[in-house]
């Protein structure tokens, strides 16, 4: 069976889907790799480098695709929906496509992918059960976007995150808060913890707070009543307006004494819930930074331009950052490597793919099989749209 790894054609995308060290694994089972020559260049991974782990090298993109049994991609159709329209040509059908395909959002993709008669799994679904955590790459790259948004409130804050006791004087640390403390809201509160920072953090669910404590944060405790604030697969749910409401009031003097937000909630396919608004911005002090990492979801504030970094009146900035994992793309495509391949061999029995309809893990992330759209989530959405 040939696995195709064609470039990542995504604006600023320098990630690959598969990195060299994982050939003689994938090899072990009986698969073989054809590259697209550069594919892994901008993640730091030589052409040379899969060659002597026994990857098969082309110049042409057509012959990935009109070779390959399956296709793994960082940012397939959907996830890609402007430039991946230039591989729809290229589908086969009966060929098998493994990467992030936001089919919740991009239904439209979906379909297109159906047209095409192909079979689709979307990584983004990979449910949060114990024997897919190695596949969850999901959860992969919120790790690294929440190390970056550390680093990239550090750098625009004026001043420094750790306490320093000087000549010149004993220099108090940063505050930082973190709301929301999944997978990115734990890697920035353990980052700003070792850039010296106090830090704060608040999640809709109690049941984190022992996490916050165990890095040395202080959870903060605000007097509301979420529910049931998680989906079966262990994905945040969108929660009621007049909950976010709510909770936006009590927030509002917790973020006068911060000099750092990293904002993170976000829900699969839907809006990024409001949870900062430009009247919570008023109260804190000139130089303060948020940074938004539901950007590419619209944004946590109201004031978050996705992309850009908007100054408040006051004097607030607010960073919204795109594609944070693909600025560390050597880690970001070496962590995505082990998930999707560690995916596709939960998939390969005897060197041959199969579909087992009873498997969760094949369930939750089956979007299309031989031409038709099978995951009810996105018929629902095609439905609805």
């Amino acid at each position: 069976m040939l696995i195709g790894i064609p470039k990542e054609t995504f604006p600023g995308e320098s990630r690959v889907s598969l990195a060299p060290a994982t050939l003689p694994v994938l090899k072990k089972a009986g698969l073989q790799v054809l590259l697209e020559s550069g594919a892994g260049a901008t993640a730091g991974f030589s052409d040379s480098g899969y060659l002597d782990r026994g990857a098969e090298l082309t110049d042409s993109r057509d012959e990935i695709f009109a070779r390959s049994d399956v296709v793994l991609q960082v940012r397939g159709l959907g996830a890609n929906p402007e430039k991946g329209l230039a591989d729809v040509p290229r589908l086969k059908a009966g060929s098998v496509h493994i990467g992030f395909l936001d089919p919740l959002a991009e239904t439209e993709s979906a379909r297109k992918l159906a047209e095409a008669g192909v079979t689709a799994f979307a990584m983004e679904l990979i449910p949060r059960i114990s024997r897919a955590q190695s596949m969850d790459a999901l959860s992969s790259m919120a790790t690294i976007a929440g190390y970056k948004a550390v680093l990239l409130a550090a750098e625009s804050l004026p001043r420094m995150f750790p306490m320093l006791m000087t000549a010149a004087g004993t220099i108090s640390p940063a505050r930082v808060f973190v709301v929301g403390v999944g997978v990115a809201g734990l890697q920035a509160i353990a980052t700003a913890r070792r850039l010296g920072a106090v830090v704060r953090a608040y999640d809709v669910r109690p049941a984190v707070k022992e996490q916050v404590e165990s890095l040395g944060a202080k959870f903060v405790e605000l007097p509301l009543e979420a529910g049931d604030a998680e989906d079966k697969g262990g994905y945040a749910k969108r929660l009621e307006d007049d909950f976010y409401r709510r909770q936006r009031e009590m927030m509002t003097e917790v973020l006068t004494e911060c000099d750092a937000v990293i904002t993170t909630a976000a829900v699969p396919g839907k809006r990024a819930p409001i949870l900062v608004t430009k009247a919570m911005l008023e109260g804190m002090a000139p130089g303060s930074v948020l940074v938004d990492l539901a950007a590419e979801r619209g944004g946590n504030c109201d004031q978050t331009r996705p992309g850009e970094t908007a100054v408040t009146e006051n004097g607030v900035r607010i960073l919204g950052p795109l594609n944070l994992p693909a600025t560390v793309p050597y880690h970001a495509s070496q962590m995505y490597s082990k998930n999707v391949s560690t995916f596709l061999l939960h998939l390969v029995k005897d060197g041959q793919l199969g579909i087992d309809d009873a498997d969760e893990i094949v369930c939750e992330t089956l979007i299309v099989r031989n031409g038709v759209i099978v995951h009810p989530l996105v018929k629902e959405a095609l439905q609805a749209g």
